[in-house]
């Protein structure tokens, strides 16, 4: 057993420039928790590999190629490969969600 507690982990240095932990990263997935203060956003990109992404705290809004939804605590989205998304915090209260890509990416994630 791996118990892994977000507060221990590292902030990593992404192109985002938002607080990213990448909490697990094996052959077949990859869980990161990203956590967006007011006003900031992951920037759109394009991911090789299939993402969900599951809300634990607050609301934002997502964007995934021409759509665009609200959404808040306890929802799963999922994002197909290769198709440009990103997400944007634009309440007042902090946003927390994991990331799931599926399997873990072997080529870079591609900023717009």
């Amino acid at each position: 057993m791996k118990i892994i507690d977000v507060k221990d982990v590292q902030i990593a240095d992404t192109p985002h420039k938002v607080a990213v932990k990448k909490l697990f990263n094996f052959e077949h997935a990859t869980i990161v928790h990203i956590e967006l203060k007011p006003g900031e956003a992951v920037k759109k990109h394009i991911t090789p590999v299939d993402v969900s992404f599951y809300v634990l705290e607050g609301e934002g809004v997502i964007e995934i190629g021409k759509e665009k939804a609200e959404i808040t605590e306890d929802q799963l989205i999922f994002s197909p490969a290769k198709i440009a998304h990103r997400l944007m915090n634009e309440s007042e209260r902090d946003f927390r969600f994991l990331v799931i890509k599926t399997p873990t990416p072997t080529t870079e994630t591609k900023i717009l």
